[in-house]
């Protein structure tokens, strides 16, 4: 029986938001704890997690009142197992993370600080979820990809960034909630002219793209409806005919899911698409752009129609598509919800839990050859 491992995540940011890549590793963390590994999530109480002078004083603040408020664990928005420890952190210097087996960063400013860490902390592992090029400075970005840590990337696209920068990367596609995203509304029993969309600020999501496409489709199906949701509260410029859910709990997202015929996912890069695939596993049928994490598993009339990022117009004509042809529409949504249904988290646990293992037992071998070697020559 392998030993159990004392696993540090380290967070470049409180969870309270949610977000899709902050529940992957807090959907990760709560499979570990229950498969008896001892996880701890360390997250910085503050706004920027390798500041400047003048970031100093709003960082203290707001550390201060998230130890004294405990709004940093993700209780309000995702159930997780009692076992998860969740510490608040003044800084991610290395004292104040707990010793372990195992420390892995989550983001390219983590790994900064994580490839510091000595070997107290455990072996070093980088979960690479994008090329967060658009959330930082390309050059340090791309510096961290090719830091002495041990990549775990979720899609083929990102597998290849590794190679093409002479790394190598641990492939572990996500899981997905297969109990919980389910078909409870079957596909052809739903309203074909009801749509729905993720609405998100960052400029790569194409929501801006989505809207025009959705528009578009209106012009030429006036009574076509739009389901939005998001964190953010309701944008001003969502249109009137479009309904808008802020931070929907899973059951209710699960529930929208199941009131949609068709899901447009117009994003313009995606590390992995999370809500087509929760759509997807809900009976939805899928018009996506054909971009690199969307590849994973949206294929061209097979499991989805797909067209160029940027191009509202080709998305809106696939769109129209799938709303007129409801053989095209039904057998899309039946396809790529058998697809997906491969994903589960079980699947991905157990293969992150035997990359962690493989690690630690090819140093264990590493450091007996190197015994041996020096053994047979004294």
């Amino acid at each position: 029986m392998e030993p159990r491992l004392k696993i540090n995540f380290v967070m470049a940011r409180t969870g309270e938001w949610p977000s899709g890549g902050c529940r992957v590793i807090f959907e990760f963390a709560n499979r570990l704890c229950q498969r008896g590994h001892q996880v701890t999530i360390v997250m910085p109480g503050r706004l920027v997690i390798n500041p400047t002078s003048l970031d100093h004083v709003k960082n203290a603040a707001r550390y201060l009142l998230r130890k004294l408020d405990g709004r940093y664990t993700p209780e309000s928005w995702l159930k997780m197992d009692p076992g998860v420890r969740f510490i608040c952190v003044p800084s991610l210097a290395e004292r104040f993370v707990p010793d372990g087996d195992v420390v892995i960063a989550t983001a390219w400013q983590t790994a900064e600080w994580v490839t510091r860490y000595s070997a107290s902390k455990g072996r070093a592992y980088y979960l690479i979820q994008h090329l967060e090029t658009w959330n930082g400075p390309a050059d340090r970005v791309y510096a961290t990809w090719r830091m002495p840590l041990r990549k775990i990337v979720p899609s083929k696209w990102l597998a290849d960034v590794a190679r093409e920068l002479g790394e190598t990367a641990s492939l572990i596609p996500y899981g997905l909630d297969v109990d919980a995203f389910r078909i409870i509304t079957p596909s052809e029993e739903r309203d074909p002219k009801l749509l729905m969309m993720l609405y998100h600020k960052a400029h790569w999501k194409g929501c801006d793209d989505g809207l025009r496409a959705v528009s578009l489709v209106r012009e030429k199906i006036p009574d076509i409806r739009l389901i939005a949701f998001g964190v953010p509260e309701r944008p001003q410029h969502l249109p009137e005919w479009a309904e808008y859910h802020q931070s929907p709990s899973p059951q209710l997202l699960r529930e929208l899911y199941n009131r949609t015929a068709v899901f447009v996912a117009p994003s313009r890069t995606e590390g992995w698409g999370l809500t087509g695939c929760e759509a997807l596993l809900c009976g939805a049928s899928l018009a996506a752009t054909d971009i690199d994490g969307h590849r994973e598993f949206a294929f061209h009339e097979k499991t989805a129609l797909t067209s160029p990022a940027k191009c509202p117009e080709a998305l809106a004509a696939n769109v129209v598509r799938l709303v007129q042809d409801r053989a095209l529409r039904l057998r899309l949504a039946e396809t790529g919800h058998r697809f997906v249904r491969q994903f589960t988290w079980e699947r991905a646990v157990v293969n992150l839990e035997a990359a962690l293992y493989e690690q630690g037992q090819q140093e264990e071998s590493n450091r007996c050859s190197n015994n041996l070697v020096s053994a047979r020559s004294s």
